[in-house]
């Protein structure tokens, strides 16, 4: 390969509602073109692409939709760099998750098979289907029941979020298409298997969203617990799992056709958008917290000691690197919670503002609010209008504002749910530290980044300096790097990482006045956090029963 013509790998970020690819120089990580292709049905929270309408709670996915990115966006960003597909040695792959389909035996999404588009249990749940919280609650109180020791790696709790609850809520609603479904696959593997043709399973998808624990998954006996034609579920899923920085095989003739890259080059074994995000954001080292803050925010980091953290969403060894446990924890709701009040408290005044001025309606408000005193607004919010991920792993949970009155305005509404996420964070830190996993670095990635009034105020909040990723699209970037060393051009991903990933440190520092303001208002969250969310009161889940029976009345009721 002469200078002229460098070594790159693309890597692929399946995101909520949108495909990227970036392309990377795998000398030094210099990011050469990119391109993003929107999914043409987004998230399917309301109706199926038929008009069937769904329940609440439900979120699903079209895989044609993943199909597109690999069609659209790659030749786009191969296009956009400037280079040529023989450039390219590798390809790399990191989703949401857990993000998981029922497939048939061959990789065939079954709701793409004929007689199935009707069925919503076959299509593929993103991440944010939190319908089966019935069933991760079952999940717990079996496990407690019967003392599964795998229970603690999860903080005590599973989320609705995860393979088990989901598969679990197919069986027992649509138990035709839980037959069917032959395989049963993480998004972040199934991409994989498009890309060479042969099923293949990562072990951060089965450790932290499928329970596999010291070399297990959950026995028959436990799972037949839950349902009597559960026991054999495993079948589903079992398969050799593959170390993340690992080649998976290699890109198919079909694959080559589909994405303009050339067949044969290595393709990285499957990943988690947040995980693989560490390698970016050079956050690898014990104690070294990333926040991937977009429409939800995963907190990951690794460690040399093993502990049982509350409401964790998983502790697992070689998890994100070989040779660490990596502990994951998360917030189901971060840019959805603004991106609800852009839509929900802007009066018309306030949107005619910002169109005249050019700007968009979270940068008006970020404005407005930004003058304000800690305290000043006289609110405080619990940041769960998405369920609780950590620390409470509930989401039937919802969300909550104390101290409205009629001077309340639109922008006081907004900071008190910025400020709420950013309690939420510090509530996860708290947890850590305390069940003694200390965190001594704080690093943040992620669309949400940008706005500097918000990452102001986690600072703050947190009391504590914020790191940077020195990269806009931190995902993509990760996933290039395990590209990197998939092809074999970096020995190992810690290697990659320094060469190739990059972070900025201490770009935010906290203003002590404003922390110690934010002390009090942190002692007021964690007051509301532990009532409503830990038995003080019920009413969040009552009102959501009430909600449900509502909505299945018939409509001339």
């Amino acid at each position: 390969m002469t200078p002229e013509l460098p070594a790159v790998t693309v890597g692929i970020d399946f995101g909520t509602l949108s495909g990227r690819a970036l392309v990377v120089a795998v000398e030094d990580g210099r990011e050469l073109g990119s391109a993003v292709h929107e999914y043409a049905h987004g998230v399917v929270d309301e109706q199926l692409p038929n008009g069937d309408r769904l329940p609440p709670d439900w979120a699903l996915q079209v895989p044609e939709d993943w199909r597109e990115v690999l069609r659209r966006a790659v030749p786009e960003a191969l296009r956009a760099a400037g280079v040529r597909p023989e450039q390219v040695v590798g390809v790399g792959t990191d989703f949401t998750a857990c993000t998981v389909l029922p497939t048939t035996a061959a990789g065939v999404p079954l709701c793409e098979l004929p007689g199935m588009a009707a069925r919503p249990h076959a299509y593929p749940k993103l991440w944010r289907h939190h319908a089966a919280q019935p069933e991760a609650d079952l999940i717990v109180r079996r496990a407690e029941e019967a003392g599964e020791p795998w229970l603690a790696r999860y903080g005590g709790r599973i989320s609705s979020e995860w393979q088990y609850a989901k598969a679990l809520q197919v069986l027992k609603e649509d138990p035709k298409v839980y037959e069917a479904a032959e395989r049963w696959i993480e998004a972040a593997d199934w991409i994989i298997w498009e890309l060479t043709g042969a099923e293949t399973r990562n072990m951060c998808t089965a450790g932290y969203k499928g329970m596999y624990q010291d070399g297990t998954y959950p026995g028959a006996d436990y799972l037949a617990s839950l349902h009597p034609d559960f026991a054999g579920f495993t079948a589903k899923i079992d398969h050799p799992l593959s170390q993340l920085g690992t080649r998976a095989g290699t890109l198919s003739a079909r694959a080559a056709e589909l994405t303009g890259l050339p067949e044969g080059i290595a393709v990285a074994v499957g990943n988690v958008d947040a995980h693989v995000t560490n390698a970016a954001a050079q956050a690898l080292e014990p104690g070294h917290m990333l926040a991937i803050m977009g429409t939800s925010t995963c907190h990951i980091m690794n460690s040399d000691v093993l502990a049982e953290v509350p409401g964790m969403c998983g502790v697992v060894r070689d998890g994100v690197v070989p040779g660490l446990w990596g502990y994951e924890a998360g917030q189901s709701g971060v840019g959805d919670i603004f991106a609800w009040a852009a839509r929900t408290v802007l009066p018309p005044a306030y949107g005619e503002e910002a169109r005249s001025r050019g700007i968009s309606p979270h940068d008006l408000l970020t404005e407005k609010a930004a003058g304000q005193p800690v305290g000043g607004h006289g609110l405080i919010a619990l940041d769960w209008h998405s369920g609780n991920r950590s620390v409470l792993v509930d989401h039937h949970l919802s969300g909550l504002i104390v101290g409205l009155t009629l001077d309340t305005r639109p922008e006081d509404v907004y900071r008190a749910l910025v400020e709420a996420t950013a309690f939420g964070t510090r509530t996860i830190v708290d947890a850590f530290e305390t069940a003694g996993v200390p965190v001594r670095e704080f690093t943040v990635a992620g669309g949400l980044l940008k706005n500097r009034f918000l990452m102001q105020i986690y600072s703050d909040v947190l009391n504590r300096p914020i790191n940077v990723i020195d990269s806009a699209q931190g995902p993509a970037l990760g996933s290039a790097i395990h590209a990197a060393v998939a092809a074999g051009a970096h020995p190992d991903v810690r290697a990659a990482s320094a060469a190739m990933g990059g972070l900025i440190r201490a770009a935010y520092t906290p203003d002590a006045d404003r922390a110690a303001d934010y002390d009090l208002l942190y002692a007021e969250y964690r007051a509301l956090h532990d009532h409503f969310g830990r038995g003080g009161s019920s009413v969040m889940h009552r009102l959501r029963e009430l909600r449900g029976r509502a909505l299945a009345r018939p409509a001339d009721r």
